[in-house]
């Protein structure tokens, strides 16, 4: 899959009428948009192009057989004559002769839509069929992937796509991840995964938790971290996060109190975390108890047993959806100003996570599905 933000030369596409989408994704999104690219892989019997954003959108989606050609972005909010792969997204744009389903709402989205000149006849803007909020992202990418452009009349074929997100993961993760486990005393253990913080949990550079509406407190975590251990013989909780997140999680595995010559807490996010091993682990773990924030969506994708804690969002649009349907929530279904993780209790959390299905044991990282 070329992924090519520097050859200002390249005008050209492996299939110029190919369905081609725009979208900037945070990780959630962006596990979530492999619904609409299979779809749409599927209707139109050719994968597809896909203008992106963000580090992460070629970790996950690299081995996606949906997606033939994935062209990057690299800022949208600088000036353009400023930000060479813009002038290459022209380019590539240009050249394209298919149906472009334009999946960005704000001005930046546009103003790449209109600096490249695609014509109305071939667009499809997603967003001028938004059905509500009650509407989750999964089924409503179903439907956008049957929409035709004006001028573009696609097959009439409605395939049979499952609405949730899938990814495929590289052997060579599961692999790496392996050694990795073995380095840090890990292999072989129950692995239950915690995942506290979320994107706005740094700001500026400072931890910013205590007013967001996502925000739990780290002896909160603890409580749950020492029931997750007393209740599962042997495991292990590793406390994710970004690098940024370090110093919130240490606080969280202080908090818990297990001396750490036990290893039966590990701050990961204090290991260099990829997002690689992140899909690996949550493809083997015993179980992840998480906020509602991306990688409980690679979770959910790579269909761990799970337990989301929401705040004012809600999860009627933003629930993770896995194959066999293993994911509890926590908190109002509803967008529902005024509510926060700080209304959900340590009891709750864990009564929701005994109803989930556990992983058995391990029995080494699952490939690519």
């Amino acid at each position: 899959m070329p992924i090519d933000a520097s050859d200002l030369h390249a005008t050209h596409t492996a299939d110029a009428e190919a369905p081609l989408v725009i979208r900037f994704p945070s990780v959630g999104d962006c596990v979530l948009l492999t619904v609409l690219l299979e779809a749409l892989a599927q209707r139109y019997g050719k994968p597809v192009h896909l203008l992106a954003s963000g580090p992460w959108t070629p970790v996950l989606l690299q081995t996606d057989p949906a997606v033939s050609e994935l062209r990057m972005v690299f800022s949208r909010r600088m000036p353009h004559w400023l930000t060479p792969s813009r002038w290459h997204a022209d380019a590539w744009l240009r050249a394209h002769r298919g149906p472009v389903y334009h999946c960005e709402r704000d001005r930046f989205g546009e103003a790449i839509v209109q600096h490249a000149r695609i014509p109305e006849s071939r667009l499809v803007r997603a967003w001028e069929h938004w059905p509500g909020d009650d509407a989750h992202w999964a089924d409503w990418w179903l439907d956008i992937a049957q929409l035709d452009a004006p001028g573009l009349q696609g097959p009439a074929v409605r395939p049979p796509v499952p609405a949730r997100p899938r990814l495929h993961m590289p052997p060579e993760w599961a692999h790496q991840t392996r050694q990795w486990l073995q380095q840090h005393g890990l292999a072989g253990r129950p692995l239950v995964l915690v995942q506290p913080g979320h994107k706005k949990t740094h700001k500026r550079g400072r931890i910013a938790t205590a007013t967001h509406d996502k925000h739990w407190p780290a002896q909160r975590w603890a409580a749950v971290i020492r029931a997750l251990l007393a209740e599962v013989p042997g495991a292990a909780v590793l406390v994710c996060g970004s690098t940024r997140e370090a110093r919130l999680t240490q606080e969280i595995v202080d908090a818990v109190g297990v001396p750490p010559a036990e290893g039966r807490v590990a701050n990961i996010a204090a290991m260099k975390p990829t997002l690689q091993r992140l899909v690996a682990l949550t493809a083997q773990a015993h179980s992840m108890v998480s906020v509602d924030t991306g990688p409980a969506h690679v979770a959910g994708a790579m269909d761990c047993p799970l337990v989301v804690l929401y705040g004012s969002a809600g999860w009627g649009r933003w629930l993770p959806r896995s194959a066999s349907g293993n994911v509890v929530m926590l908190g109002p279904r509803p967008p529902t100003p005024g509510a926060a993780l700080m209304d959900i209790e340590v009891g709750e959390v864990l009564a929701a996570w005994r109803r989930l299905h556990p992983r058995a044991a391990p029995s080494g990282i699952i490939a690519a599905r």
